[in-house]
């Protein structure tokens, strides 16, 4: 176990020094002027930038407009994923049904929501909530829907066999072992409700990641470009590092 946790430690160090490497020579090139800044800021010009708006007190007010975005529209699609999810990937008649329905949504991209979706809703808060919704919606259901697919069939029938209704076989035999699956194509689906909130603010919002980005390409501010790219992904991270905490809570036989 020792010996584990020296060789973690090990690529830790290996990985924060190959970012520092990566930083540096970034910033030698950028400094000896072999690169433009219109076309790549240097990091201490991103820097730079990030405590003036930080100082203007706008630099949280776009990531927490973004992330409040994101999370609550992607938790109701996963509230409602879930439920149905469980449903259709233990019922084949009512899985062949809502198909055609399905096959539908899972190809159209999140852009492909924002007209219809300003002509319903008009540029509002909910507007954006259901770009993220519409966006991860089908593939979270997909996902899924094969993870309940998954499940050994012989545990299914022997909770039958015992007695277990068809409500006990999916709370205490489908759920519990389709949960690992769940959670891991939740995980992925975060990473894709963020590309439809930034997709979402590129074209109708007056904050957000995505606005920001948009706003500094109108005046060629590269620094801020980059300032929004870097938060989208330090963003990313913590939430993603939050998920895992939670999914040792709830799965702690997965560790």
């Amino acid at each position: 176990m020792r010996g584990k946790k020296s060789q973690v430690t090990r690529y830790a160090y290996i990985s924060v020094a190959s970012f520092v490497l990566i930083m540096v020579l970034w910033e030698a090139f950028c400094r000896l002027g072999f690169i433009e800044p219109i076309f790549l800021p240097s990091p201490s010009q991103i820097f730079s930038r990030a405590l003036k708006m930080y100082d203007q007190g706008t630099l949280f007010l776009h990531v927490i407009a973004s992330t409040r975005r994101v999370m609550v529209g992607f938790m109701v699609s996963s509230l409602v994923a879930i439920p149905v999810g469980l449903f259709l990937g233990s019922s084949r008649f009512f899985k062949a049904i809502f198909d055609p329905v399905i096959s539908l949504l899972r190809p159209l991209p999140s852009m492909s929501w924002i007209p219809i979706s300003l002509l319903w809703l008009g540029i509002s808060e909910t507007q954006k909530y259901s770009i993220v919704f519409m966006g991860s919606f089908a593939p979270s259901l997909l996902y899924i829907i094969e993870s309940t697919r998954n499940i050994d069939p012989i545990l299914i029938r022997a909770a039958e066999n015992l007695g277990a209704t068809k409500r006990d076989v999916i709370k205490e035999v489908i759920l519990p072992g389709a949960m690992p699956q769940i959670i891991a194509g939740l995980k992925v689906m975060l990473g894709i409700a963020w590309t439809c909130i930034i997709s979402a603010e590129l074209v109708a919002a007056q904050e957000g990641l995505g606005f920001l980005i948009m706003n500094a390409k109108e005046y060629f501010q590269t620094d801020t470009i980059f300032l929004g790219m870097l938060l989208i992904s330090l963003t990313v991270i913590i939430i993603d590092v939050t998920f895992r905490r939670i999914e040792g809570r709830l799965l702690p036989w997965t560790r």
